[in-house]
């Protein structure tokens, strides 16, 4: 059964997963068990397990009756030898069967939920890369992880339980009546006064508790504001320390008040459990005693306590089989939402027949290129540029016109929506998309380190580059002298997200990686847009030898970074406003102008 705040057994359902109840259909419960399907050799005996144990649980309590009838009123040593031995033999073959049982068990949960996440991982890693800045990050990891992860709880707890429950109760039933059936019409009518207040009791609790985890929930997040650096430093400057202290001490106070409330809510709880659980068993005897006395039955001692037995291992089940719904509802919500991520389509994949050239020139080409995210507003409009291998072309703009879209389009982290991009005469989508992506260099403004060394973040694009490999690219990249100043060299831990290094030690060693990856096509997206002067100025020693060589395009809001390039495109509302070679553009008086005159200077400055 799932668990709740502070282990506690969750049978009820929340307001959002009473409004988000998945709807069950036969399609749904057969997808759910196609799961199950590879493993059915370990399910039937799995089933097995539980029917023997669930039978040979009981079988203990029935023996109790004999032991006291046979064994100890008649005071016969042997037969009561005999029966407690046997009593103890099931009672261990039942535990063993359970160990088996829960081994086979969590074995196939296991190796359901290791499908599932290799499933998962491979559909997520061919969505598009507008997948993932549309969806929120938090949800990706969670359907990967505790959802996922949630299966092996439904195949080792729900599934099973709701077998093994039924089973025993079944058993249970069958031998009360056996026995004698006034007794086990008495204790079955007895089960429901005990499930009532057991129910109203436990959602009592589960309503406090769940408000104690709101409380403690926002007690961390005041904790996570205000005592990490950047919020303290924040406290401080504002002097709120004052403020922030009455906030924490506000909610430190509410959540000891419903701690206090809980745990007596616990303590009545676990009165009214003991006190109705003692119940049944009392009438029980109170009927049985009437009928032995009153009615000269042949009820025995050991048969009324082969009843009252029974009767206490029924509680449970009964208990469990009522918020079965409630596992039920929150185990289909589960594979729904894992589900709906396997669904997503592929946006981005390769053509039926894909084509691998055995050589590439370089040479790209956007014909009437319009691209957009939402299907409504136009990022680009009638993009045609022609990039000759070899040549460079810069793209500047204002921020949002559409530079670094049209940097995307080349490796098909997204697909046009009107109009083609060939690379060497092909369609980009014809060409195999691994193949194509493999032409394709990019050096962004945010540069993605591993938590591992230098050596390990180079070798991921190259993993069987030698020592003297990396230090060439290094070397192309102007990082080396850097490199070779470090005590552990290539084996310099670079911290988590590259934060040990600087900005610029970061890009050049990003220049580096992409070198060993060795594209037919460079780009580099606004590379140097947040380093200083001086880091600028060693990537762009870096970068100008290597655009004489490869076919290059360069995006930069810095105008002083792309004068290299052959052609200078300008990208303003998703159109190209202009193109040429700096020295004409600056003349245009055009959209080029004003953002030299805005770099470089002002011409009421230089008349005053």
């Amino acid at each position: 059964m799932a668990m709740g705040p502070r282990g506690m057994s969750r049978g009820y359902l929340t307001e959002e997963e009473k409004a988000n109840r998945p709807k069950v259909t036969l399609p749904l419960l057969k997808r759910i068990f196609s799961y199950l399907a590879p493993y059915w050799k370990q399910m039937i005996l799995v089933l097995t397990f539980i029917v023997l144990s669930s039978i040979m649980g009981l079988l203990p309590s029935v023996l109790t009756g004999r032991i006291i009838d046979e064994g100890l009123i008649n005071r016969d040593m042997r037969m009561l030898i005999i029966l407690i031995v046997v009593s103890l033999g099931v009672t261990l073959g039942a535990n063993l069967i359970r160990v088996g049982e829960s081994y086979l068990n969590n074995w196939i949960a296991q190796h359901i939920t290791y499908d599932m996440r290799n499933k998962m991982y491979r559909h997520l890693q061919q969505m598009s890369q507008k997948f993932f800045t549309t969806n929120n990050q938090g949800d990706i990891i969670t359907r990967m992880t505790s959802d996922i992860s949630g299966v092996e709880r439904v195949v080792t707890s729900t599934f099973t339980s709701i077998l093994s429950n039924s089973i025993t109760l079944i058993v249970a039933v069958i031998i009360m009546f056996r026995e004698n059936w006034i007794l086990a019409t008495v204790g079955v009518l007895v089960i429901p006064l005990f499930t009532i207040p057991t129910r109203w009791a436990g959602k009592t609790r589960w309503e406090l508790t769940q408000d104690a985890q709101e409380c403690n929930d926002e007690i961390n997040g005041i904790l996570n504001e205000t005592l990490s650096v950047s919020g303290q430093l924040l406290v401080k400057l504002f002097g709120k320390e004052d403020y922030e202290y009455d906030r924490y001490k506000n909610v430190n106070y509410r959540m000891i008040s419903l701690n206090l409330k809980e745990s007596m809510a616990g303590r009545w709880f676990m009165v009214i459990i003991n006190t109705f659980s003692s119940v049944g068993p009392m009438l029980l005897y109170l009927v049985g005693g009437i009928l032995m006395m009153k009615y000269n039955s042949d009820l025995t001692v050991g048969d009324i306590t082969v009843l009252v037995a029974l009767l206490g291992k029924m509680y449970g089940p009964v208990n469990s089989l009522l918020n079965i719904q409630v596992e039920w509802i929150r185990s289909m919500a589960l594979f729904t939402r894992i589900f709906e991520y396997y669904d997503m389509p592929v946006e981005i994949k390769n053509s039926e027949n894909p084509v691998t050239p055995a050589h590439v020139e370089g040479n790209v080409a956007f014909k009437n290129v319009e691209f957009s995210y939402d299907n409504e507003r136009k990022i680009l409009k009638d993009i045609n540029f022609e990039l000759k291998s070899g040549q460079s072309i810069a793209l500047v703009g204002p921020s949002g016109s559409g530079k670094s879209t049209i940097a995307n389009l080349i490796p098909r982290l997204y697909d046009v929506c009107g109009g083609t991009i060939t690379l060497d005469g092909a369609d980009i989508r014809s060409l195999d998309l691994a193949w194509l992506r493999d032409q394709v260099g990019i050096v962004s403004q945010e540069t993605y380190m591993f938590n591992g060394t230098i050596k390990e973040n180079l070798l991921y694009a190259k993993p069987d580059a030698t020592d003297e490999e990396l230090m060439a690219a290094c070397k192309k990249a102007n990082i080396d002298d850097f490199i070779l100043k470090q005590e552990k060299g290539l084996d310099t831990m670079v911290g988590n997200r590259g934060l040990k290094l600087s900005g610029g030690e970061k890009q050049r060693l990003s220049i580096a990686r992409v070198l060993l990856k060795d594209p037919a096509i460079l780009i580099f997206d606004e590379a140097t847009a947040s380093l200083d002067s001086i880091s600028e100025k060693k990537i762009q020693d870096a970068i100008n030898p290597i655009i004489e060589s490869r076919t290059s395009i360069l995006i930069a809001h810095r105008l002083s970074t792309i004068l290299a390039a052959d052609e200078i495109l300008v990208i303003r509302d998703g159109v190209i406003a202009e193109r040429g070679v700096h020295a004409d553009l600056v003349k245009a008086g055009g959209t080029y102008t004003e953002l030299y005159e805005t770099q470089f200077y002002r011409p009421e400055e230089e008349n005053a």
